[in-house]
């Protein structure tokens, strides 16, 4: 064997290679017959000028070509000899070539850590229910007939502001030092309590006042506020409620059902319940799968791969661009996000490869693979629960590679859980 192979770290090898009277003739005739075809010299036609020429003027490039082309090959021969599942590139360094005696050189490369996950079995979790309550339903019709509502105020002097209240309002904030702000004042300013608009704190503290009622709210800003003198900042706000609002909805009725696509207002019922039915029930089950994750990633500490975190990170920008987009970022305003929070991006990503590693030792353990049958029960959930045609969806995930492997990886995770779950306290 002509190398050897050196632990950097958890996911990170070296492989040093020694060659003695190492021959590049073969080599060295495909790098000239590769530079012949590119070559574009005076007096000949693009890739027809004679070798020797070719050899004449570009040797010592062809030479190192040559050397390239066998450093790649003994590399790859290497890494698949020994089974090393590597990660993005090479870095090659310390390379020695003396011509037609010997070739020295090594290659650092990232792999996919290999590690041990400990014992959790005796790991145990609580599922939220996943019941459809009768406030859920109704919060759903109250949001179909938003449009259809008329604010109006509240005439009972004694109502204290709750939640889906509107209150009208005067507020000034006072900083620590005594200061005022302009930006942090309003006169008869409208707010929906509960719409989370204002600082966290802002409006619970709202709730229970009265028509003319006067508080100071005290809040704290949270640590990653937009201005950088108030994050972490107590302040007062002086507040007097002026008037309260309320919506007034009208009668759900057959006729308003139909407005909105549907055929009677029980018709409305009975698909919007099957819909929340299945939408709480993705819900619940991903917020227990994040918090096995969160368990699993405390609970077994190994490194990961930085060519990994940073693709994920591109994964991560490009979702998050569109969502900055859709908020009316431009991309001048997108990039001073990323700058600014790099390091939660990073943190991010980090998680998620963490993630995809640890499901995927647990697939492997658990021996789970994702067929064309699961997919085919995929696409029929999704026909059931959209309502599109078979035929529209089928075509959407089979027709491209990258979306159906994506899929499929989903669906593996999904049958990885199932059996985690079952090795787990869940109540």
């Amino acid at each position: 064997m002509s190398y050897t192979i050196e632990n950097v770290n958890g996911c990170t090898k070296k492989l040093v290679f020694n060659f003695d009277k190492v021959d590049l003739t073969k080599e060295i005739k495909e790098a000239l017959v590769a530079k012949q075809a590119n070559s574009n010299l005076k007096g000949f036609r693009k890739g027809k000028a004679p070798l020797e020429m070719v050899q004449k003027l570009f040797g010592p490039q062809i030479e190192n070509d040559a050397l390239y082309r066998f450093i790649s090959e003994q590399y790859y021969n290497a890494v698949k000899k020994e089974n090393i599942r590597a990660v993005g590139y090479p870095q090659f360094g310390n390379t020695k070539y003396e011509s037609g005696k010997n070739v020295s050189f090594d290659a650092t490369v990232e792999i996919i850590p290999d590690f041990e996950l400990k014992d959790y079995s005796k790991l145990s979790f609580k599922k939220d229910s996943e019941t459809v309550t009768d406030e859920d339903f109704e919060t759903l019709k109250k949001n179909y007939l938003g449009s259809k509502a008329e604010i109006a105020e509240v005439k009972d002097a004694g109502h204290k502001l709750a939640k889906g209240d509107f209150a009208v309002f005067n507020f000034e904030g006072e900083k620590a030092d005594g200061s005022k702000p302009e930006n942090m004042k309003a006169s008869e300013y409208m707010l929906e309590i509960g719409s989370g608009q204002f600082i966290p704190g802002f409006e619970d503290g709202m709730i229970g006042l009265k028509k003319g009622d006067k508080k100071d709210v005290k809040v704290t800003f949270p640590a990653d506020y937009h201005e950088a003198d108030l994050q972490n900042a107590p302040v007062t706000f002086h507040v007097e409620v002026l008037e309260i609002k309320q919506k007034n909805f009208p009668e759900f009725n057959d006729e308003i059902a139909k407005e909105f696509g549907f055929e009677s207002v029980a018709d409305f019922t009975t698909k919007n319940k099957e819909r929340m039915a299945i939408q709480k029930k993705r819900e619940v089950t991903s917020k227990l799968q994040q918090e096995i994750l969160e368990k699993l990633i405390s609970e077994n500490s190994f490194e990961v791969p930085k060519a990994l975190v940073d693709d994920q990170k591109e994964s991560v920008k490009e979702e998050l661009s569109r969502t900055l987009k859709q908020q009316g970022f431009n991309d001048q305003m997108i990039g001073l996000y990323f700058e600014r929070w790099d390091a939660d991006v990073t943190s991010k990503a980090t998680f998620q490869v963490r993630s995809g590693l640890i499901l995927d030792k647990l697939a492997k353990k658990y021996n789970i693979e994702a067929t064309d049958a699961d997919l085919d029960v995929k696409i029929d959930e999704m026909v059931s629960q959209s309502g599109m045609k078979k035929e529209e969806i089928a075509k959407f995930y089979k027709s491209n590679e990258n979306i159906k492997r994506n899929l499929m990886y989903a669906i593996r995770e999904e049958k990885t859980f199932a059996s985690l779950m079952k090795d787990m306290k869940v109540s």
